[in-house]
């Protein structure tokens, strides 16, 4: 039993009350009429009878709360608990769209008006064309002109070089194949204005390190040779390598000079010769003594020692005596009677003042 009379039952549905309570002793009269999506549902309370109405009166008690539903099941759990909503009823179909009707072709439109140039700010003005040597930076008056030289001199330009002019030339020749691979040349040193020049064949190891000729201990050898016959580098000895770049082999050890070697590097000592005005000669060494006196390189020393040889090849009278090199010296102290009976010719030759005839 729900509590109710058919009396009370009649009263709530007359006052509205209906929906909110499903009434259990109600039967239901009409079918669920399905809601549209966004509804409310409403139930409606069944049909009662005009008289039952009339003489229905409210109970004076209180409305019974209706017991909580049950949980829904697990797969329920987010659904809502009211009836589905029905799904709303399909659009029709949308008529197909008609093609846009095409483009007419428009004319080709006029050539843009030139727009005025944005101003930009004035940058840094461009450099001009650096000159291509230093001569041409000096003016023409100046000292750099005199000692301007190609790269690779000529016998005839070296002939007429002065001492400033010479060591740039050497420094900066490419005239074989010993400078082309890049070992520093090294050149003369002495006095200036000599009695003799001594010429020794190639620059060594110990030479190219120091940038003199005849360094280390053939050098000090060859001091020691000169203050005994009266004579020092310093007053009257001007000392030379005929060949001014060290020759070296693929392996990178040192090598005898090639013919075109002491052929490149000849009118140097020429000139050299020339500028000192020495007037004796005396050459260390078979390389030195067969270039100047025009023999091929491998001759033997002893073939030219022991005698005074005229050098034609330079103006003026030339006297030239050849010697040992003192490195071998320091290897064979027996041939120093030889080199000291060389060094004795040569002062002889040289006369009283040792220079060159006038």
């Amino acid at each position: 039993m729900n509590g109710f009379s058919e009396r009370d039952t009649v009263f709530l549905a007359e006052m509205g009350l209906g929906p909110l309570w499903r009434l259990r002793a109600a039967p239901v009269q009409a079918a669920a009429v399905q809601p549209d999506e966004g509804d409310v549902l409403v139930e409606e309370a069944p049909a009662v009878h005009a008289d039952a109405a009339a003489a229905a009166r409210p109970p004076a008690q209180a409305p019974v709360v209706t017991p909580p539903a049950p949980a829904p099941a697990p797969e329920q759990a987010w659904a809502d608990e009211a009836p589905a909503a029905a799904p709303p009823p399909a659009r029709p179909p949308l008529p197909p769209a008609r093609p846009a009707p095409a483009e007419a072709a428009r004319p080709p439109a006029p050539p843009a008006a030139p727009s005025a140039p944005s101003y930009l700010p004035p940058g840094p003005r461009p450099l001009q064309p650096v000159a291509q040597t230093v001569s041409a930076l000096a003016p023409d008056d100046s000292a750099w002109d005199d000692t301007a030289l190609p790269l690779e001199a000529t016998p005839e330009e070296i002939a007429v070089m002065d001492w400033d002019q010479l060591g740039i030339a050497i420094t900066t020749c490419r005239r074989c194949s010993a400078c082309r691979d890049g070992r520093p040349p090294v050149t003369g040193t002495g006095a200036r204005q000599a009695r003799w020049l001594v010429a020794a064949g190639a620059s060594t190891a110990a030479d190219e390190k120091e940038r003199l000729p005849l360094a280390g201990d053939p050098g000090k050898l060859l001091d020691n040779m000169l203050l005994a016959v009266g004579m020092s580098r310093q007053q009257d000895v001007y000392i030379t390598n005929l060949i001014k770049c060290r020759p070296l082999s693929p392996t990178g050890a040192e090598r005898a000079p090639s013919a075109e070697e002491a052929a490149a590097c000849r009118p140097y000592l020429e000139r050299e010769l020339a500028l000192t005005g020495a007037g004796t000669v005396m050459t260390l060494g078979q390389i030195a003594a067969n270039t100047l006196l025009g023999r091929p390189l491998a001759t033997p020393l002893a073939g030219v020692r022991g005698q005074v040889h005229a050098l034609a090849s330079v103006p003026g009278e030339v006297r030239l005596v050849a010697s040992l090199h003192p490195g071998e010296l320091l290897r064979r102290g027996t041939d120093k009677a030889q080199a000291w009976a060389d060094l004795c010719r040569a002062r002889a030759a040289g006369g009283a003042s040792g220079g060159r005839p006038g």
